[in-house]
């Protein structure tokens, strides 16, 4: 389990479509628009991601 880092919603991120890359770390999200949201700023939930 690993934790959305915009709404944070705890997900299995094997069963997630939703992932984005930044900084070197893999974020995986609920849905697209979590995925959406970090892509437009990514440096604003990568610090927070858990």
């Amino acid at each position: 389990m690993t934790r959305d880092p915009v709404c944070k919603m705890d997900i299995d991120e094997k069963q997630t479509n939703f992932h984005s890359e930044y900084g070197g770390r893999k974020y995986h999200f609920c849905s697209e628009e979590c995925k959406d949201t970090f892509d437009s700023q990514p440096e604003r939930y990568a610090t927070t991601a858990a």
